[in-house]
């Protein structure tokens, strides 16, 4: 027996396997993910294709000790995955699946040509899914599918990916292939990143971000310009401004880690983060783009800020508008209907912008709560909306 360490679905897992036993076998008989099909077992068919270290693999010919190190994501660890999701859709639209056998690897497959190929045609995308056979549809519904997300994306500015974000030469997995002399068991990686996984994973979900809604926002603070501008370059200043919010490393002009606390009601999260940051000093316009996952309810949230700075109605003052894009998966899903984010945004934005004030003006921000109390803003917004339909519906009747 050999004791392996691995990722699996952004879960870490440690356990002792035989080395005769193949990956697809560890994943179905050991973790219970019988998502992964078998099928030919010379790895021919793909129905038991598999991502390892975010690159395709045939999971019936590759040994479960090869990946001690490595992280794999199966098809249940897409089931939150924006390119995955558009995918069962099409394929649902498209008829591309019958009996279902092949299709947790199709899609597996086909999500990596959706990130990969930037406008491929019909021949490209069928030489791309030769590796994945299907008995029932003979195809046509599954070269339909795959055309019409990767469309979609390219229309809504996802670019190609070149290599589907690979950072190794070689096969899959070869970056933890093992050699054993005697007892003795040695491990050899090729050069990688020394990027954290949790900062591949979210740097990956920031560049297949494809928004589910959008609002605009904006506000005047009694400072000038160039003031607010200097200010929105101080990553941590802004982070302080936030409730919930803190930082969880050294910021650069470019990038941030950083986590936020939100309550809702006896819901509690932790979402932690990476976001990229664009300044454009010409235009005094820039953008966030980043997401976040909460491990313990499994939510998922991706957004993208765009703010630009404009002279106020005097001199002294600065007008503010942003742009906000998100997509939100997993528990806290349900509370991503667009009008009531916005409400609840409007209400964070009051307290950003009065923590704001303060820190310009030279005062102490008040105190942040550790968490952000999403249920009270949520309700906050409900009464709101229940008073101004009221106020319609009876002030209409007095009138």
């Amino acid at each position: 027996m050999r004791t392996i360490s691995l990722t699996i679905n952004e879960k870490a897992v440690t356990a002792a396997v035989e080395p005769r036993t193949h990956l697809a076998d560890f994943l179905r008989e050991g973790r219970n993910l019988t998502g992964t099909h078998i099928g030919c077992e010379h790895g021919v068919c793909g129905a038991c294709t598999v991502l390892i270290d975010g690159a395709p693999a045939r999971s019936c010919i590759t040994f479960a000790v090869a990946c001690d190190g490595a992280s794999i994501t199966t098809i249940e660890g897409l089931d939150n995955d924006p390119i995955a999701a558009d995918l069962r859709t099409a394929f649902s639209r498209e008829h591309a699946l019958q009996c279902g056998y092949c299709t947790p690897g199709m899609l597996i497959s086909a999500r990596d040509v959706a990130i990969r190929l930037e406008a491929p045609s019909e021949r490209d995308i069928r030489v791309a899914m030769s590796g994945n056979l299907c008995r029932c549809t003979g195809y046509v519904g599954i070269i339909r599918a795959v055309e019409s997300v990767v469309a979609a994306r390219r229309a809504n500015g996802a670019k190609a990916i070149a290599g589907a974000g690979r950072t190794a030469l070689g096969p899959v997995g070869s970056g933890h292939a093992a050699a054993t002399q005697g007892t003795t068991t040695t491990v050899r990686r090729t050069s990688r990143p020394t990027a954290a996984p949790q900062a591949t994973a979210a740097r990956e979900a920031v560049a297949d971000f494809t928004p589910q809604a959008s609002f605009e926002q904006s506000f005047v603070v009694a400072h000038p310009r160039d003031k607010v501008w200097a200010f929105f370059g101080d990553v941590p200043a802004v982070a302080s401004c936030l409730p919930g919010a803190s930082l969880t490393g050294t910021p650069s002009d470019q990038h941030v880690a950083g986590k936020m606390r939100v309550k809702v009601g006896p819901m509690a999260a932790e979402f932690h983060g990476q976001a990229d940051i664009a300044r454009n000093a010409s235009t005094w316009s820039g953008t966030i783009v980043g997401s976040g996952r909460d491990s313990r309810s499994d939510s998922a949230t991706r957004g993208r800020i765009a703010y630009r700075l404009t002279p106020g109605d005097n001199p002294a003052s600065t007008r503010v508008d942003v742009t906000v894009a998100y997509a939100l998966t997993g528990a806290f899903a349900q509370f991503s209907r667009s009008g009531l984010i916005q409400d609840i945004a409007n209400r964070m934005t009051q307290t950003f912008v009065q923590n704001l004030e303060a820190r310009l003006s030279g005062r102490a921000a008040p105190a942040q709560a550790a968490e952000l109390h999403a249920g009270a803003l949520f309700f906050s917004a409900l009464a709101a909306r229940m008073k101004a339909w009221f106020r319609s519906l009876f002030g209409g009747r007095n009138s």
